[in-house]
Parts: structure tokens; C-alpha cells; sequence
């Protein structure tokens, strides 16, 4: 039972009655009303902002026509009393009956609950991570991977078809000097001295074993190739290489994409580059002209000839866009408009692309894309994330030796493990800096979210195992507890778990629509409090201890109030990736 979709239902159901008395008018829009917990739990059980919202378009006073619903509302059975409050909100206390329905529900629906199809099956590409193959994922990374894959596991749970796409540049200058820095240790691997890495190449010690693979490939039947012979075959080994470890790393943080795109795919003589600027040049949305030099500091790539445009400005960006430089190369932008393309071309209706903080000038251009190619009938929405910054004790963390001059995800999971990282990551908003401190993070208290929400579940299981060794559930992993007295459970932090239960529904579908996945994160801290809160109560009075041998219904009412709780929690973590523990070490 959603109540809030519920009281909703009730109040829509009032603005019927007054628009049928002729206190409304007819065909009166509904659309911004909204029925929510308050602030203040002091304020009742449920507040709506119907009279505000629909005072100015009825020509009444708020406060006038609160009252009038108010009348309507209080004749409600679900309802003990409706007040007005302020200018015109309207505060309602639910009838007790209601809170034994919402654990009811969620025993019910059990690892569906929450679960909805907002969504209504449209197809959304999430792209996130999408590093390039030239090294390991480091810290920098792991912050947009994490945020992109909950993203995509909650708007899957509200309904959305979602695919979950990496992005791979392989087919730009860098991937030659990968080539070219791997073909380096190679020599190292067949006995040669190869010295300091030359400047300009890939220096880290993660290319080592890509050299030992490619000497037992090949043996030493590449030295013999002239550089136009062995680069292609060194480059595709070696993207291969990297990309195996990329997902290696990715899934031990539990993150599997279901698409990994190629961007040399896009490119070739009648490929999907060369299509997708003709389409636009078809259309008059390209053009041979000059762009005016960018304020400030003059980028490298800056020419000033004349070069292929794209009108990005007709669709909201600041400057027009090039995609095809003076020299006949295509930019990195012309692989963009070619890969929107093929994601439009998959049918998708919306693409999201999670992206670091750096890319905020990316947002337009996209948009602009979008625009252009889908004739507004599909949209790009960018997702920035903000920088990680390491800590252990409250000093810096230093550099990694295998990487050079970052800290890899590996040696950031190996260290705390991917919960830990992935719920930390997740309990702040994405476009704002974390700060991540090793000790903190690790911690076994309050103060840690991700061990306080862990150990709340954990306490439930534990819970059950004790009750299961008294004899009291016969099982502590499957005992039905749907028939027992719900109405039992009358105890105020009791009702106030429930209370916090019954918002689950509601978080999910505003974290989906928000595309903020940190709202479910600190709605599990919220109810995790709530649980903690009353276990707390019940070592000073034990006729609330959730388990009582003398009060064995009250127990069973009990025991159905934590098996929601974990439902929720579950539910919930699994949301965010992470694993929902049975018991603390």
C-alpha cells in the first residue's frame, strides 16, 4: 500500500466533490497537487498543497477553500481529523487501521515492493564509465561508474527498459601510443633492456603483463615487422587487453554493462561518421565557415580557417560546433553526432550520459544533437559528477606506484571492499565533491552510513535466528508471517518505523524521476535510525523488545514489522549494488 498514492486518490476524490457542488470549476487541473509526508511530524501523518495550488485558477482564498475540502475530508474513513494550517495546506492524522495495512503490503510484495512502472517501458540508454582502454580505472573513474550503474538499477526498478552502454575511444592518437608504449615492454618481456620509458609514453607497471601476453602471442616475430606492420596488431591486442581488465575491475564492483560500443565502429569510409554529417548536410545544418576565436586562453585545436559547422546554436548551444577541422579530420565532436545517431537509431527515447565534472560544456552540444537528429522526439540528458578526493586520517592519500600518478579502483576496492565504495559514493548528490577517507569509511559506527544501514539488516537476520532458536518461527529464512495480528503493533516508535516504511514508494519514484540515486541512500540511513532507534528502546524496556516468550502474537507482529523493515532495506541496497549482510564481522 503506497498511502501517499492512496491519500492522494482521497483528496483527488474531494476535488471531485467540490468541483460537482460547483465550488470548482469544471476540468480544473490537478496536475501540481501534491500529497506528502510533512516536515514536521508534529503536522499529522500527510499533508497536500491542493488549496494553495488550486485557489488563484478557482478565483478563491486558499485558506476558504482548505476549509471547504477539509469538510469533504474529514468524512473520510481513512482520516481522523483534516486541519488547515498556514496560508492553506491541509494536514491530515490518518486512522490507526492504516499503518497494519502498509506492513501487510509489503509482505505481500516482498522483494517487489516499491517496485513500479512509472517507467512505462521506455527505453533509456544509460552510458557511464566509458574510459578510455590506455590504462586502469582509477579513483577518478570509480565515482561516475558507481552513480551511473544505481541510476540505471533504479529507473529498471521504476519501470524503464534500460541498457547500460561503455563507450570505448579506440580508435584516437592515444590508443597508438598505447600501442606503441605496450610494444615497449614487449621488448622488456623477450630480455631487453628497455630503460626509463621514453617521455610521452604510457610509464605505468600495468602495461607489464600486456608485454608478457604479447611475447607469448608472438614470440619474437614482431621485431622483425616494420611499425606499419606491428602497430595495428600491438593496438588491437592491446585495447583487448585493457578492456578485459577494465571489466575485471568494473565487475568487482559489481557493475556489468550490457553494451560495449567501439568508437572505430563509427568510422571507415561509409560509416556511420560520414552518414550521419550527410544527413545533417541534407538538412542544412552544416556549413563551410570560421568561428570566432573562445574567450580567454586559446585551446591547442583552435584554427582560425575555415572548417565544417554544425549549427548547434539553432538548437541552444552557445557556438556553432566543428566536425570536420581544416585539414579533412573529423573531431571527436563528429563522432559524437555519429554515436547519438546510432543510439537514436537503436530506438532509445532517452539517452543519459553520466560524465565528469570537467564536461560540463558538454551538456549543450548533446543537447543540440539530440535535437537535431530526433526532430525533439528524442533527448540527451548529461549527468556530471564531481571529484573524489582521497583521504586516510585526514591527510591525503598518496599516489599509486603501479599506475604512475593515480590511485586505481583495484587497489581502492582490494583496500574497503565494493559496498563500502558504492554507498559512500552514492550518499551525496553527484555534482557535489566528496571527500573520501579511508579510516572513516571503515569505521563501525553511527557516524559510518554504510555500516549503520548494513548492521540494521543484520540485526534483523539476527533477529530471526534467535527467534527461530527459541522455538518461536520454525524458520528463520521462509516463516510466513502474513497471518498474524498487525494491530498489535501500537507502540510509537513501532508506528514511526512504519511510518518510515511507507515512504519507500515514494522516494524511488522522486529518485527516478530525479535521476538521483543519493535519495534512496539516505532514505536507508533514515529507516535504518528508525530501526536502531527502537532497538535501543527495548534494552531500557523490554516489554518492547522485538522478541517476548510470555507475548508470543505481539512477537509475531513484531517479527512481521523487521521482516518488512528488511524487505525495504533490501530493496533498497540493492538499488545502490550493495550486498545486504546476514551478519556483522
Amino acid at each position: 500500500m503506497d498511502i501517499f498514492e492512496h491519500f492522494r486518490d482521497v483528496v483527488t476524490a474531494a476535488i471531485a466533490n467540490l468541483v460537482s457542488r460547483g465550488t470548482l470549476p469544471q476540468g480544473i487541473d490537478t496536475a501540481r497537487v501534491a500529497v506528502e509526508p510533512p516536515r514536521d511530524p508534529g503536522h499529522g501523518d500527510v499533508t497536500t498543497n491542493a488549496a494553495m495550488v488550486l485557489a488563484k485558477p478557482a478565483g478563491a482564498k486558499p485558506r476558504e477553500l482548505a476549509e471547504a475540502m477539509c469538510v469533504e475530508l474529514n468524512a473520510q474513513e481513512d482520516i481522523v481529523i483534516a486541519e488547515v494550517a498556514g496560508p492553506g495546506f491541509i494536514n491530515l492524522t490518518v486512522d490507526p487501521s492504516v499503518w497494519p495495512k502498509v506492513v501487510a503490503a509489503v509482505l505481500n510484495d516482498g522483494d517487489d515492493y516499491g517496485r513500479s512502472t512509472a517507467g512505462q517501458g521506455v527505453s533509456i540508454n544509460v552510458e557511464y564509465v566509458s574510459a578510455n582502454p590506455t590504462g586502469p580505472l582509477h579513483v577518478g573513474h570509480c565515482r561516475g561508474a558507481v552513480f551511473g550503474d544505481a541510476l540505471a538499477n533504479l529507473l529498471a526498478f521504476s519501470g524503464y527498459d534500460v541498457v547500460r552502454e561503455y563507450y570505448f575511444n579506440d580508435a584516437g592518437s592515444q590508443v597508438d601510443v598505447l600501442a606503441k608504449s605496450a610494444f615497449l615492454r614487449y621488448r622488456e618481456a623477450l630480455g631487453e633492456d628497455v630503460g626509463e620509458i621514453p617521455s610521452g609514453l604510457y610509464p605505468g607497471d600495468y602495461l607489464i603483463p600486456v608485454g608478457q601476453v604479447l611475447a607469448d602471442s608472438y614470440g619474437s616475430s614482431l621485431l622483425e615487422m616494420s611499425e606499419d606492420e606491428w602497430l595495428p596488431l600491438v593496438r588491437r591486442e592491446s585495447v583487448d587487453l585493457m578492456m578485459a581488465a577494465i571489466r575485471a575491475d568494473l565487475k568487482s564492483l559489481n557493475i556489468e554493462h550490457d553494451v560495449f560500443f567501439s568508437e572505430s565502429a563509427l568510422h571507415g569510409p561509409g560509416g556511420p561518421v560520414e552518414t550521419a554529417l550527410a544527413d545533417l548536410q541534407a538538412r542544412g545544418l552544416v556549413y563551410e565557415g570560421r568561428l570566432p576565436p573562445p574567450k580567454g586562453q586559446l585551446p591547442e585545436d583552435w584554427e582560425d580557417r575555415e572548417q565544417t559547422l554544425f549549427k548547434a546554436t539553432e538548437f541552444g548551444d552557445d557556438v556553432d560546433r566543428t566536425v570536420i577541422k581544416s585539414d579533412g579530420a573529423y573531431t571527436y565532436f563528429a563522432a559524437d553526432v555519429a554515436y547519438f545517431k546510432s543510439k537514436y537509431d537503436r530506438k532509445f527515447q532517452e539517452m543519459v550520459y553520466v560524465l565528469g565534472a570537467d564536461h560540463g560544456g558538454y551538456v549543450k552540444r548533446l543537447q543540440a544533437v539530440a535535437e537535431a537528429i530526433s526532430g525533439g522526439q528524442a533527448k540527451a540528458v548529461v549527468r556530471l559528477c564531481q571529484l573524489v578526493k582521497l583521504f586516510r586520517g585526514g591527510e591525503p592519500v598518496r599516489m599509486s606506484k603501479r599506475a604512475g600518478d593515480f590511485v586505481t579502483l583495484r587497489e581502492l576496492i582490494n583496500e574497503v571492499g565494493p559496498d563500502v565504495i558504492r554507498f559512500i559514493m552514492l550518499f551525496r548528490k553527484n555534482d557535489a565533491p566528496l571527500d573520501f577517507d579511508f579510516e572513516k569509511v571503515t569505521e563501525q559506527t553511527r557516524e559510518n552510513p554504510v555500516f549503520y544501514v548494513q548492521y540494521a539488516h543484520a540485526r534483523i537476520c539476527s533477529v530471526f535466528r534467535n527467534a527461530a532458536e527459541m522455538g518461536l518461527i520454525p524458520d528463520s529464512e521462509h516463516v510466513t508471517l502474513t497471518n498474524c495480528d498487525l494491530n498489535l503493533l501500537q507502540d510509537g516508535g513501532e508506528i514511526a518505523i512504519i511510518k518510515r516504511i511507507a515512504e519507500f514508494s515514494r522516494v524511488i519514484h522522486g529518485a527516478a524521476a530525479a535521476h538521483e540515486p543519493h535519495r534512496v541512500a539516505f532514505y536507508m540511513y533514515e529507516l535504518a535510525s528508525a530501526l536502531h532507534a527502537q532497538w535501543n528502546r527495548g534494552k531500557e524496556l523490554p516489554q518492547l523488545r522485538f522478541i517476548d516468550e510470555k507475548e508470543t502474537d505481539v512477537t509475531a507482529a513484531r517479527l512481521a514489522l523487521c521482516r518488512a523493515v528488511r524487505y525495504v532495506l533490501a530493496n533498497g541496497l540493492g538499488i545502490l549494488g550493495v550486498v545486504p549482510l546476514k551478519e556483522m564481522r
